[in-house]
């Protein structure tokens, strides 16, 4: 599960499908909806949230608006909490570490998407984030380390 701090605008199409669908996931595991992926560190940031629900409802929102804008079908009644208000903390070596990992993952699938991507030096974030200074988030290197 990648849910990618990023701005969607960056992914590629397979990209943009999976953090859908792991986002639908992951609002099915915050709502108890399911009993698999429970522990998993992406929901760490959310989970600490005073709302998780419309957190991740928000986080959804920008998924689905950058899907419209590509003319794809995702359906926006999958979200439970539609909320554009929320945002979360994250930090700016979390969004370097991400950039780099979606650049090596864009050199294997989509060598288009990754030409258009070249000039870019500090990529925006998912509108779902406010990026502050800190280091790499805590979750991400405890999932680096499973």
């Amino acid at each position: 599960m990648r849910l990618w701090t990023v701005h969607p605008r960056y992914l590629d199409a397979r990209g943009l499908v999976a953090v859908w669908r792991e986002g639908l996931l992951a609002q099915a595991v915050l709502a108890g909806r399911t009993k698999g992926y429970t522990r998993h560190p992406q929901l760490i940031r959310f989970r600490r949230s005073p709302d998780p629900m419309a957190c991740i409802g928000s986080y959804l929102h920008a998924i689905h608006d950058e899907a419209l804008r590509r003319g794809y079908g995702f359906d926006r009644r999958r979200i439970i909490r539609v909320s554009r208000r929320i945002r979360l903390k994250s930090t700016v070596h979390q969004l370097a570490y991400e950039w780099h990992h979606l650049k090596a993952k864009l050199t294997v699938r989509d060598r288009k998407r990754l030409a258009t991507l070249r000039g870019i030096r500090r990529p925006d974030p998912h509108p779902s984030f406010r990026i502050v200074a800190g280091p790499i988030e805590d979750w991400e290197l405890a999932e680096g380390r499973r």
